[in-house]
């Protein structure tokens, strides 16, 4: 009789699940790092940034409302609703049949100095930029120390100097008056010359002179192409700050038919401050209309522009 032998204790048991089994981290291996949480929302910052949105767009919103009134209605209604009639095309058509059509020659005066300023100013700061930044000579960082110096005086200091360095020139109440002083920009030359450091590369310049181009040949062919993004971004500053510019038309014109909007619009405050029956009587419904119009054309230039404006404050932010 045979019998069959008993299995052993430790046979009997069942091996551990492979849950259950330890897992030790291979040497070398760095421990895992929890996810990242997402960004944080600051509401302090959140509504610092609201303020700041609403100090930019309220005036902007109480003009296009306050250009739908008429002057009664300005002094009378809440100044951030529309009035009962709303007249904006009335007020728009009175502007610019007031005083025999004026408004339209203030326009025409104001695009013609601020054009001619910023695309002027743009071209001499890229050349100015373009030359301290590729080229070396004596007094080279002296000079442009003086430039940036230059930065810190504001315009109206310099007005009265300005006034009579053009009367001695004879040039008193003249476009020139306006055009010439705007043609310099110390903040655009400075701005042209940290573009022009990174934009312009060493080797494509070496190439051009190897070629046998000359130095004006390869600015206008090769250097302002690549300072675009920079030369918009010059002409933006330069033609905002011809358009709006107040002080220095006011004490070089005498004639109203070459006034800018700025210098125009203020007369027609004045007048509108003295009171007065007829026309005047309307002229204040006139200077908030007109204002409205003077915003129009500097709103599209941005549009049109801001590409080539965004790409030139970032450029040169990296290095390649």
């Amino acid at each position: 009789m045979t019998t069959t032998p008993r299995p052993s204790a430790s046979l009997m048991q069942s091996p551990p699940p492979p849950a259950a089994a330890a897992v030790k981290p291979a040497r070398g291996a760095l421990p895992r790092r929890p996810p990242r949480p997402g960004p944080r929302r600051s509401t302090p910052l959140t509504i610092a940034m609201l303020a700041v949105l609403a100090y930019f767009l309220l005036p902007l919103c109480w003009l296009v409302i306050a250009s739908t009134k008429s002057t009664q209605d300005l002094i009378n209604t809440f100044g951030l609703w529309f009035s009962h009639a709303p007249q904006l095309l009335t007020n728009v058509r009175d502007t610019f049949a007031q005083d025999d059509g004026v408004f339209v020659h203030w326009l025409l005066n104001t695009v013609v100095y601020a054009g001619v300023s910023s695309c002027g100013a743009a071209l001499l700061a890229a050349a100015g930029g373009y030359g301290f930044a590729k080229f070396r000579f004596r007094g080279d960082r002296a000079a442009f120390h003086l430039v940036v110096g230059a930065v810190m005086v504001p315009a109206t200091a310099l007005a009265i100097p300005t006034y009579l360095l053009f009367a001695k020139a004879g040039l008193v109440n003249t476009p020139w008056a306006v055009i010439l002083p705007s043609l310099v920009n110390p903040f655009g030359l400075y701005l042209m010359r940290v573009h022009a450091e990174d934009a312009v590369p060493e080797s494509i310049l070496e190439a051009a002179r190897i070629d046998g181009a000359g130095e004006l040949r390869i600015f206008f062919r090769i250097v302002l192409r690549l300072l675009a993004p920079g030369l918009v971004t010059v002409l933006l500053f330069t033609l905002v700050a011809t358009w709006n510019n107040y002080f220095l038309p006011l004490i070089m014109l005498n004639d109203p038919d070459l006034y800018p909007i700025t210098v125009g619009l203020s007369s027609w405050a004045a007048q509108a401050q003295n009171g007065g029956s007829g026309a005047s009587s309307d002229m204040l419904a006139l200077v908030v209309t007109g204002s409205l119009i003077s915003v129009v054309p500097l709103v599209v230039a941005f549009l049109m522009l801001q590409r080539y404006w965004q790409s030139g404050l970032a450029s040169g932010g990296v290095k390649q």
